[in-house]
């Protein structure tokens, strides 16, 4: 029985150090995350802070990017090239069928700034400005339309000619030529 006390005592003995020691190690270990943590934070904050400079340098050089061709395009000293420029584009790409496509975009498309291109309308051509240009475009694709489809509803041709309803279609052609779409499709189809 001593001897088995005395084992005991041994075990408990043992057990204790090994229970200090296992403290101790957890202590270290907590220590250990608590860095860690304090270190991934801190990587996790430069990584932040990296993002957001790529990215601030990426609008930088999309600014960049966009003054040089709108200085390229502002520099043009012929106006003529200018409009031959625009009307290539438009009839090319039939921008006017979007309904949102605006003057501002037209600007934006040719790099030039909006004061430029209010001159060069004012200058150029017959429509005061750049959006009365671009609203004639979709009277001439709703007129285009009245005449190649017949079976279009006026609907489909008000927004195939990039206008955001009947009415505006109805309003605009009765402003440019003086009739509603079904007068002009009347009077189109009773000729052929």
């Amino acid at each position: 029985m001593a001897d088995s006390s005395e084992k005991m005592k041994a075990d408990i003995q043992r057990l204790t150090a090994e229970n200090e020691r296992l403290k101790v190690e957890v202590e270290r270990l907590k220590d250990e995350m608590v860095r860690l943590v304090g270190r991934n934070l801190d990587l996790s904050e430069r990584l932040e802070y990296d993002v957001e400079m790529r990215r601030r340098v990426d609008v930088a050089r999309e600014l960049l990017d966009g003054n040089i061709k709108r200085q390229r395009n502002a520099d043009l000293q012929d106006d003529s090239q200018l409009m031959a420029i625009i009307e290539l584009r438009m009839e090319k790409e039939n921008l006017h069928v979007n309904p949102d496509f605006n003057a501002n975009d037209l600007a934006e498309l040719l790099g030039v700034s909006m004061s430029r291109l209010m001159k060069l309308f004012r200058h150029q051509t017959i429509h005061r400005t750049p959006d009365a240009y671009i609203d004639n475009l979709r009277v001439l694709s709703a007129l285009r339309l009245l005449r190649e489809q017949p079976n279009y509803n006026i609907a489909t041709i008000a927004t195939e000619s990039g206008f955001t309803n009947v009415r505006t279609l109805q309003r605009r052609m009765q402003d440019v030529i003086g009739m509603s779409p079904a007068e002009y499709r009347v009077m189109f189809t009773r000729d052929m």
